[in-house]
């Protein structure tokens, strides 16, 4: 970090002194991925005088690396022969990346300056359903025809290969059928020859251009690979996801669903470049909607009004019932629907699950309740004084017990209910279980407490 700073105060000290060859002579010798944050730390004045020093190749691929916003400064500022050479050496996956976070009259501009070739291939990825597979791939792919021997393979791919994002992997196609893989490795080792149908994998791993992007996430953990095809109905090569897009991807659904398991609204923008109205919008309608749930918990209490006023002692423990509740539900559906988005659990499991849960709903509950006898009778009667009876005692631990039992059972199948009704599991996280699960608790404390208590 002192490393970065250092760095780019050195360049905002270059940029006063109009030092701009030297400016050159620095970012020429590092990687783009470690020159785009650069961008983001600048003044805006100095952003395109910068960016215009960088030899034309690395500009393009520093532009891809660069937060939309930077991107969007940039684009206002070129020239419409600037804008045509940066969409030009940028690959097309990323050109449409970037069109799909700019606003209307920016990507109008952008479409108007592509070849019309581009042109067709950008409008043609827009068209598929966002989040599917035909939304992240790239139709920059090496095709080979299986007929061709291993040194006509290699012609071609010197050929076409600059302008290809991937050329290690080739796909050997018949009428854009996708009838087979061949690897640069294989080619390389094997005699020149040779005709590529000889050498080629025909057991291919591919997916439909439809397919849901995490489907794709979990295919290309499943078979490590570097990049994988797209087909249409008809078995037809449609394009390619290589791995760096679907890590980004994986990245992007990961950080959505932490933020939804957190009761918190997605939002694309970094953090510390989203305002803090916008940081409100996201936040407040879900704690609006769990503050007024918590008043089903208000008024449970306020109905055992009566037994409360009786037992006084049962109040202090409805924070630590509430909460051992609430964590016992949230570790439940937090493993579910961590299984659920990789694939370890699917719906057709759900009593397999629940099984599984239940046994483990009541060995905790046992432990929790003994602990629970035990904590009040050393730490509460004894060292805190508190004079909770023998009784009151029993009931905090019988609620403990099936609390946590109810809870985790209550944690484990919300998820997949949530996954049946075509919802986002990560919504059934820790806010909502948890708001349900103070609701059993106090429930359960009540009508154990009014059943021992009373007798």
């Amino acid at each position: 970090m002192e490393e970065k700073e250092m760095l780019l105060e050195e360049i905002i000290s270059l940029v006063e002194q109009r030092k701009l060859g030297k400016i050159k002579e620095i970012l020429s010798e590092m990687n783009e991925a470690d020159i785009a944050p650069l961008f983001e730390e600048l003044e805006e004045k100095d952003i395109p005088v910068i960016y215009r020093v960088l030899p034309k190749d690395l500009a393009s691929e520093v532009f891809a690396y660069m937060e939309s916003e930077t991107q969007e400064l940039l684009i206002k500022s070129f020239s419409d022969t600037e804008l045509k050479q940066v969409i030009d050496n940028l690959w097309l996956d990323d050109t449409v990346d970037i069109i799909e976070e700019m606003p209307a009259n920016v990507v109008a501009r952008i479409l108007k300056t592509a070849s019309p070739t581009v042109r067709k291939q950008i409008n043609e990825l827009l068209n598929y359903p966002e989040d599917s597979a035909g939304s992240i791939m790239t139709v920059e792919y090496v095709s080979l025809n299986k007929d061709l021997t291993v040194a006509e393979a290699f012609k071609k791919i010197r050929h076409e290969g600059v302008d290809k994002e991937t050329v290690y992997t080739c796909y050997v196609t018949e009428k854009r059928r996708l009838i087979g893989t061949v690897s640069v490795r294989d080619l390389l080792i094997a005699s020149e020859e040779q005709q590529v149908s000889e050498i080629m994998e025909t057991n291919v791993i591919s997916v439909h251009v439809n397919e849901d992007i995490e489907n794709v996430g979990r295919t290309f953990s499943k078979y490590d690979i570097m990049a994988l095809p797209v087909v249409d109905n008809d078995d037809r090569i449609v394009g390619i996801i290589t791995v760096d897009d679907i890590i980004d991807v994986i990245e992007e659904e990961a950080t959505e669903d932490i933020e939804k398991m957190a009761a918190i609204t997605p939002t694309d923008k970094p953090y510390l470049k989203t305002d803090v109205f916008s940081i409100l919008l996201t936040r407040i309608p879900w704690l609006l909607l769990l503050m007024i749930s918590a008043t089903l918990t208000g008024g449970i209490i306020t109905s055992f009004e009566d037994a409360l006023t009786a037992f006084p002692a049962l109040v202090a423990f409805i924070p630590m019932l509430m909460g051992t509740g609430g964590n016992a539900g949230g570790q439940a559906s937090v493993t579910v629907i961590r299984g659920l988005a990789i694939g370890e659990v699917e719906l057709r499991d759900v009593f397999r699950v629940l099984w599984k849960e239940i046994r483990v709903s009541v060995l905790c509950g046992v432990v929790l309740s003994v602990a629970g006898f035990v904590k009040i009778l050393l730490i509460d009667n004894l060292l805190l004084n508190a004079g909770v009876s023998m009784r009151e005692a029993v009931v905090v631990s019988i609620t403990l017990a099936l609390t946590v039992f109810f809870s985790k059972v209550i944690g484990c199948t919300l998820p997949i209910l949530a996954k049946k009704l075509g919802l986002d599991p990560a919504v059934m996280a820790s806010p909502f279980i948890t708001t349900l699960v103070d609701v059993v608790t106090l429930v359960i404390y009540f009508i154990v407490a009014s059943k021992i208590l009373t007798i």
